[in-house]
């Protein structure tokens, strides 16, 4: 917090050259440019001086200054941001797991927005939309160009409010348009179902609050399902872009009896060490994690933590790369910061961030598809750089992806069969087979 009221003082003191061009005269003359530390507060003035003075239009002074905020933060890597009151308001939502919307889970394919699958119980799901379907247009405005964050952006909004998509469904002729009011949606971030030899097939779609509880409550469920002894967990990150560090943690935590979970570094100074706990409520079971290019952050702390322990197999290609801790400031008014304040690293000290975790077994995508669309954080302009903890390690196997034309490469909780050694989801189906090759070595 010291470290907020600092930069509380810094804006003051801007706030001060603002004021006029006596107090910037006053700061210049006291020493040259070059020695004085408010030079740069200086610049900052006059260039807001010459737009309220010179810009085409009247320019609001509250705007532009948050946009120097915002261009301030922006500046240092992609994950650190400004966030005014609407926009913080907006995130705390995200992480909390409940938002105003339709309820569809939507990703962008085959370059459309298609939506991955409805929320049981929501406007989307009563409405009758379903897997597979595109979104073509929101409100009248067609969606093709737009990126996918924009696009969810605009169909949450608070409850009771109205959203008009238009679909475009495989064997129906014509769009589908749907007027749909938004209501309060939950999230879960646990899915989970229990498959054939007694294994438990579990995905974790986000790290936001309460997924460690939805986790435990998966694990009771699952142990009821069958009338004998979980063997083993499939334990699916695909996709997974990461979120709150701690319910990671304790997520980790519950694959894990003994030993790190992964480290913090804050200016090369190692901050604090997670510890895993005796207990777990899959700590004595073999367990094989999936990942790809889009497990991300936290996911791919989980992954490196039950890698180095050698708790499980890692299966899927290598993961997104982002090794760093983003820590949330409140500000006065409402607004807040995302500030990248630490790296971290897995027990076994490699660096993350701009490497990713890679998969002991890795799987790669099949030659018809392009990989250079794939974007990893190393492709993210300002990305912090690789530091120390190592190089990636070499794979055990390589294998490339087999999957029929038109067949999804993630596997989602509905698509997951009794028998996954036959599932289209070539991750998931090795993945299987991997699990079931080490359950009599473990017992």
């Amino acid at each position: 917090m010291r470290r907020l009221s600092s930069w509380m003082r810094t804006l003051g003191l801007i706030a001060a050259a603002f004021a006029g061009g006596a107090v910037t005269s006053h700061l210049a003359g006291a020493s040259t440019q070059a020695q004085s530390p408010y030079a740069p507060f200086e610049q900052l003035a006059r260039v807001l001086v010459l737009v309220e003075n010179q810009y085409v239009e009247p320019a609001q002074r509250a705007k532009i200054i948050e946009g120097a905020i915002k261009g301030m933060v922006a500046e240092l890597d992609p994950h650190s941001a400004y966030m005014n009151a609407a926009e913080f308001a907006q995130f705390q939502e995200e992480t909390g797991g409940t938002f105003g919307g339709v309820g569809i889970e939507v990703d962008y394919k085959d370059d459309a927005i298609t939506v991955i699958a409805p929320i049981e119980g929501s406007p989307a799901a009563r409405a009758g939309i379903r897997a597979g379907d595109q979104i073509i247009a929101i409100d009248g405005r067609p969606v093709r160009g737009e990126r996918l964050d924009k696009l969810v952006k605009i169909m949450r909004g608070p409850a009771g409010s109205r959203v008009k998509l238009t679909l475009r469904r495989q064997g129906v002729a014509e769009p589908i348009t749907l007027d749909l009011a938004r209501e309060q949606i939950h999230v879960t971030s646990v899915a989970s179902k229990r498959v054939a030899r007694d294994i438990a097939y579990v995905r974790v779609k986000q790290f936001q609050d309460g997924t460690h509880e939805e986790l435990l409550r998966a694990a009771a469920t699952l142990r009821a399902g069958g009338k004998a002894p979980l063997a083993g967990v499939i334990l699916d990150l695909r996709n997974n872009p990461g979120g709150l560090v701690n319910e990671a943690e304790a997520v980790a935590d519950e694959f894990l009896s003994s030993g790190t979970i992964y480290s913090t570094r804050h200016r090369s100074k190692v901050i604090d060490e997670a510890q895993a706990h005796e207990g777990g409520a899959f700590a004595a079971l073999p367990v094989v994690a999936i990942v790809n290019e889009y497990s991300a952050s936290a996911a791919e702390l989980v992954a490196g933590a039950l890698q180095d322990s050698g708790r499980a197999t890692v299966v899927g290609a290598t993961t997104f790369g982002k090794g760093s801790v983003q820590t949330i400031f409140e500000l006065p008014g409402g607004g807040g910061v995302r500030l990248t304040t630490m790296r971290y690293y897995t027990p076994n000290g490699r660096s993350i961030q701009a490497q990713g975790i890679r998969p002991d077994i890795v799987i790669e995508s099949p030659p018809q598809e392009v990989a250079s669309t794939i974007l990893r954080e190393q492709d993210l302009e300002g990305h912090l750089p690789a530091e120390g903890g190592g190089a990636l390690g070499a794979p055990r196997a390589v294998l490339v992806e087999k999957r029929p034309d038109g067949a999804a490469p993630r596997g989602l909780e509905g698509d997951v069969p009794d028998d996954p050694s036959r599932s289209t989801d070539f991750a998931l189906s090795v993945a299987y087979q991997q699990l079931l090759r080490a359950i009599p070595a473990r017992r």
